[in-house]
């Protein structure tokens, strides 16, 4: 299928690369079979129910579809594309990707595998702007696009076919601002070029996704080329959406120019300015060194003038030195492809394929992590109360027919009458614990009425409105800070409101751990403060965006429209993640103590059961006894087992730590 030079493919840092890959998707395949087992086994001892059945399942699917996305930024010309030939597609012995002087990636890319699914290119049309509707949104809309085949044994027909990446088209100036294209001034020449016959020279693709098979991205590997600061601006699903939840972003530079003003826009707008943990990968390429290979100098001046550019590199961008990566994608690619060693030293390849090993995916994993660690610790922490609790109760019953051992019948009459008054008082208890389920759906109707998705879209169809009203800049970015304004008020009563269930479900849980002795166990929290983070984020975004509009009004009506749908879109998914989240959060914060009220339900009726035998001599004290020590084996059995499960499923979750694993700590 590849070319003679695919097994330069497999040089030494490729290798690593990959390696690392394929060790995280090891790791991901053991903990969901370890995950699977604990599963399955739960409801075979009665451990388990349909929430935690749900939870389980919602941390296989985690596992399972999990993706790793790195971005690929920089304005035009900066070898983008190239590093991107040079890294990932070497093995095919061609330049796969189009890379050529001047522009060339005119719409964002996407390169993934879909498994099950033929070798592709699906190109989405650029008009779909007109529609308000999201790239994600689109991307179930297959008619949509149109969709080429690739021929992965003939390289020359991928080069050709995916040089449609590439194709433009011409508009009159009307349409392209009513797609929200900036039309480039004669002193700055920033925006859409305008062609010799008058007419507006726009990407003829809003959007392209390659599908084809490689060993990284078989394993999960999503890579997003992007063009430009341009696209940042007039597609605001990448600044918005996909940047913010890539794992990785390299920063491509070129060294023959240096840090330019927009490429300090870019960094500072929508790569460095991040501070919470997605920061982690951020990292700067400083690309086409080999323009200072000087023949005239020396090779110790030729990478005495590279250490400067890089260091002067990071002090502009305020980065560590050493996250500064200067290199020649375009001779890296010519290395791999001739098979020579020399050149791919010099290119410095072989260190930023190295960093993105030992960076990007023990961070990856960390967010894996964390993403299903809540589940599986509360999971745990549920099946051994119960088990704790069916042990205890054991003894206790043990204790009590111990008592009665050469006992007479009156005081076997005696004890059978108090445990019959203890299940009495506890039915009774439980009747109470009913009443109090009802003030509890009561108080999550009124939670779920600050979440509920209809008034959300009540009021971003009255800020459109209002939008559509007012005519000018300030009219526009009122109607966007009230809906703002409004989105995080909500959240702020949903935060209110979780406190207050919080509050009501602990003085249940306490009740009935102080009046039966239940195990010390305190309902979970439901915070909003990720939410209100990520809204807090677009409000940011779009106050960086009104501010820089300096476009004329039928421009900035197109953008700020499409930014706000955007943005919208964003929110929309906030607000069904929330509802998501306050579902399971209810639904657990109740399933503790019925799981423990029915454990002490049984219990009693064993107890009573005990003593009712006993009374009628249908059973010996010592008869029962042994009974009551067999369960008790056959509980402690089912704790090892369970201990078994749990700690297969812990050293994978928490496996211990290669020393590679933090030679960069965090990025950018």
């Amino acid at each position: 299928m590849y070319s003679n030079a695919f097994s330069w493919g497999n040089s030494m840092e490729q290798q690593n690369l990959e390696q690392h890959f394929e060790a995280y998707s090891h790791w991901r395949s053991r903990l969901a079979q370890a995950v699977t087992e604990l599963r399955d086994w739960l409801p075979a001892q009665e451990l388990g129910d349909t929430q935690v059945e749900h939870r389980l399942n919602h941390v296989l699917t985690t596992l399972r579809d999990d993706k790793l996305y790195i971005a690929f930024v920089a304005e035009f010309s900066r070898g983008k594309s190239e590093l991107i030939n040079a890294i990932f597609f070497a093995r095919f012995g061609k330049r796969i990707l189009p890379s050529s002087a001047g522009r060339t990636t005119m719409c964002p890319t996407e390169l993934l595998h879909e498994p099950g699914t033929p070798a592709s290119v699906r190109l989405l049309p650029i008009e779909t702007r007109q529609t308000g509707t999201t790239i994600a949104e689109l991307k179930g809309f297959p008619e949509e696009w149109k969709n080429l085949p690739l021929k992965l044994d003939s390289p020359e027909d991928m080069i050709k076919t995916l040089q449609h990446i590439v194709e433009v088209k011409h508009v009159s100036r009307e349409q392209a601002q009513t797609l929200g294209f900036h039309i480039a001034d004669e002193e700055t020449q920033a925006g859409m070029r305008v062609a010799e016959d008058g007419m507006i020279e726009i990407p003829k693709w809003r959007h392209a996704m390659i599908n084809l098979q490689h060993p990284l991205l078989d394993q999960g590997l999503v890579i997003l080329d992007t063009p430009g600061l341009n696209a940042l601006g007039t597609e605001p699903e990448l600044t918005l959406n996909m940047l913010p939840a890539a794992h990785a972003v390299l920063f491509i530079l070129a060294a023959d120019t240096g840090v330019t003003k927009s490429d300090i826009e870019i960094w500072h707008d929508h790569i460095g300015s991040r501070k919470d943990s997605v920061s982690k990968g951020r990292l700067v390429v400083l690309n086409k060194i080999d323009g200072m290979w000087d023949e005239l100098k020396n090779w110790e001046e030729v990478n005495r003038e590279i250490t400067r550019q890089t260091r002067e590199t990071a002090k502009i961008l305020n980065v560590p030195e050493q996250h500064v990566y200067p290199v020649s994608a375009q001779k890296a690619l010519l290395g791999k492809v001739k098979g020579d060693n020399e050149i791919l030293e010099r290119s410095r390849i072989r260190a930023l394929e190295t960093a993105l090993a030992n960076e990007i995916i023990p961070a990856k994993r960390e967010i894996v992590h964390d993403n299903i660690a809540g589940d599986m610790l509360d999971v745990i922490k549920g099946a051994r109360s119960v088990v704790s609790q069916r042990l205890k109760g054991v003894y206790e019953n043990l204790e009590e027919l111990t008592s009665l051992t050469n006992q007479n019948a009156d005081v076997v009459d005696h004890m059978m009458k108090r445990v019959k008054h203890d299940k009495e008082v506890f039915e009774r208890s439980l009747m109470r614990f009913q009443a109090t389920r009802s003030i509890f759906s009561q108080q999550t109707n009124v939670l779920y009425t600050h979440l509920n998705i209809r008034n959300l879209d009540a009021l971003i169809a009255q800020t459109k409105k209002d939008m559509e009203i007012g005519l000018t800049t300030a009219g526009l970015k009122t109607a966007m800070e009230n809906f703002f304004k409004q989105v995080l008020g909500n959240m702020d009563q949903v935060a209110a409101q979780a406190t207050e269930i919080k509050e009501m479900m602990e003085g249940v849980y306490r009740k009935f751990q102080e009046e039966y002795g239940l195990t010390n166990l305190r309902p979970g929290s439901f915070s909003v403060l990720r939410y209100i983070r990520e809204i807090k984020r677009l409000q940011t975004k779009h106050d960086q965006f009104m501010s820089g509009l300096t476009l004329v009004f039928t421009e900035q009506k197109a953008l700020t429209r499409r930014f706000f749908e955007s943005t919208v879109a964003k929110i929309r998914a906030i607000y069904k993640m929330a509802n998501r989240d306050a579902d399971n959060w209810l639904k657990n914060i109740m399933a503790p103590m019925e799981t423990q009220v029915r454990e002490h339900q049984i219990q009693l009726r064993r107890r009573l059961e005990s003593i009712k035998r006993i009374h009628q001599a249908s059973d010996t004290v010592e008869d029962r006894i042994k009974e009551l020590e067999q369960i008790r084996d056959g509980i402690r059995a089912q704790e090892q087992g369970l201990n078994d499960r749990v700690e297969a499923v812990m050293q994978l979750l928490h496996p211990p730590q290669p020393a590679e694993d933090s030679i960069l700590g965090v990025a950018g």
